[in-house]
């Protein structure tokens, strides 16, 4: 745990040194595969800045999504990952909370190629998520994601693994 936190007094700072105008913020997430291992995401988000289809109903936007996750296990097989991802977000409403719903695929690179008994065969993984939640006025964000991680059939076994979290982004103001 001092580890993620050391990590995340560390984002803060090369995000202060190397982020302009554009919107930022902190990821925080805790979660669970489905053979219960426990999973700690610590994040940076930069809004891509940018509006599409936008209507009265909501529009659609994005940003650019850098983490690490500790993967929890025994001694021979916990884990961390380090992933990249662009994200499309979809925003309903105008108002000071507005429900979204995202969706995104990236790639992520594990140091171990076990997450407790899955085999995941490669280090590079794809990174393919879904969630929803809810943006607040001033930029907080908290919401439910889906995560899968799979070598996409470059190499077999393909097993595969899911994380299921709960997420709140804190946003950075410069």
């Amino acid at each position: 745990m001092r580890r993620l936190f050391c990590l995340a007094a560390l984002a803060a700072a090369l995000l202060g040194q190397s982020v302009g105008a554009q919107a930022a913020g902190i990821e925080f997430s805790a979660g669970e595969t489905g053979e219960s291992t426990q999973t700690y995401r610590l994040g940076v988000v930069f809004d891509w800045d940018k509006s599409w289809f936008q209507t009265d109903v909501g529009r659609l936007t994005g940003n650019w999504n850098a983490a690490y996750t500790y993967w929890t296990g025994d001694k021979s097989s916990g884990n961390n990952s380090f992933s990249f991802s662009p994200v499309f977000v979809y925003e309903f409403g105008s108002g000071s909370v507005k429900p979204y719903l995202e969706a995104g695929i990236g790639g992520a690179l594990f140091t171990s190629t076990r997450v407790e008994s899955q085999n995941l065969s490669t280090a590079f993984l794809f990174e393919d998520r879904v969630g929803f939640g809810f943006r607040f006025a001033g930029g907080h964000e908290i919401g439910i994601r889906a995560t899968h991680y799979s070598n996409g059939g470059i190499k077999e076994p393909n097993a595969g693994v899911e994380s299921y979290a709960l997420h709140y982004t804190m946003p950075l103001d410069f």
